[in-house]
């Protein structure tokens, strides 16, 4: 049960409306309605960047159980609009728990629904797509909720990095004898890449999403890390150029968004998936050598395979439940990037092992 009971409206731009228990802070909100399939890491999936914009549904059904604390959280704020789950748990139990998940969402001014059929909900996206809605907790009329999703502009063709990337340099905290520069675009990147990357042996400097190419170049840095993040990569019209200026000039690694921004910029196009990959178990297969691992996902959007250019770029890696593109190298320059989350987090670490390869790749200047 909810311990901040209320009723809320969660309505959809198809007319489709469900009635729940408003769980976080009051209010309205709207955003593209989405589910994930983790069965955990509620607090890492509110705080990725690659989700603003976007409403949250969990299929599990009984989420925050064990709090929150401030150690899980993958950037300096909730990036979610709002959170939809079955049960909300009020009453946590883990010896980190520093609060809970209700009056999380109620500190960051998150709207939160629960009480309502999460397996319904999941099944009419993966039917009908992916598609726009609002929640109200202000005692609005299910009409007036539904053209508020209606009236939301969406996010195809809208550049969502700007709500989330830095606005100046940082520097990461790194090891005492980094073995690697890397300079990382933040077009919503998330702390366990960061981690990753340090563990890896990298003096990292994080950059915002539009600095350009040649003030990246001007640190001479051993490699350029193009992050996660949210939105349609077609809408990223002042960060492509950047990036293409960067090919042939460095070694790239690309994760999640940054695979399609690297596509783009290589000539490549991409598309709208009906419904997204969501979760923290999708299984992956590595083409170059036939080994199938279990990754942590999060877009909406995916590189069109036939788009890319067969004689430059070389295909790693498909997704085994939908045979969409996981991955790609170049096969002359040092370039390679994936479509899912090798960090997981939350999810499974089967990739991981990339951030080697990155930096095996920034070692010898030859293709991934």
């Amino acid at each position: 049960m909810s311990d901040s009971p209320g009723e809320a409206i969660l309505a959809l731009e198809d007319g489709r409306t469900f009635r729940g228990r408003s769980f976080g802070a009051p209010g309205e909100c709207c955003g593209e309605l989405v589910f994930n399939t983790s069965l955990c890491g509620y607090q890492e999936i509110l705080t990725d960047p690659s989700y603003a914009g976007q409403i949250v549904t969990m299929t599990y059904p009984h989420i925050g159980n064990y709090g929150v604390n401030r150690h899980d959280v993958e950037s300096r704020r909730i990036q979610a609009v709002a959170l939809v789950v079955r049960e909300a748990c009020s009453v946590p139990s883990n010896w980190q728990s520093e609060m809970t998940l209700p009056e999380y969402l109620r500190q960051n001014g998150i709207v939160g629904l629960d009480g309502v059929d999460t397996r319904a909900i999941t099944r009419h996206i993966r039917e009908a797509g992916a598609m726009k809605a609002a929640i109200s907790t202000l005692g609005r009329s299910e009409k007036e909720v539904v053209e508020m999703a209606r009236n939301w502009p969406g996010l195809v063709g809208r550049d969502m990095v700007q709500y989330v990337t830095r606005s100046e340099p940082e520097t990461w905290p790194s090891p005492e004898n980094p073995r690697f520069r890397v300079v990382v675009y933040d077009f919503g990147v998330k702390n366990s890449i960061l981690r990753f990357l340090a563990d890896s042996g990298c003096q990292i400097t994080v950059v915002p999403a539009y600095t350009p190419a040649e003030d990246v170049l001007a640190q001479k840095p051993d490699g350029v890390l193009l992050s996660n993040g949210p939105g349609d990569p077609a809408g990223l019209t002042r960060i492509i150029p950047e990036v293409r200026k960067l090919i042939g000039q460095v070694p790239l690694f690309g994760i999640c968004l940054g695979v399609q921004v690297l596509a783009l910029a290589l000539g490549g196009k991409t598309f709208k998936l009906k419904f997204g990959h969501r979760g923290g178990n999708h299984p992956v297969q590595d083409l170059t050598t036939g080994r199938i691992e279990i990754t942590s996902q999060n877009h909406g959007f995916c590189v069109d395979i036939e788009s890319l250019p067969k004689d430059e770029l070389e295909i790693t890696h498909l997704n085994l439940i939908d045979r969409t593109l996981e991955g790609f190298r170049h096969r002359r320059l040092p370039i390679f990037a994936v479509q899912f989350h090798p960090e997981g987090g939350p999810g499974p670490y089967d990739a991981t092992h990339l951030f080697q390869r990155f930096a095996s790749m920034m070692t010898q200047g030859t293709p991934a």
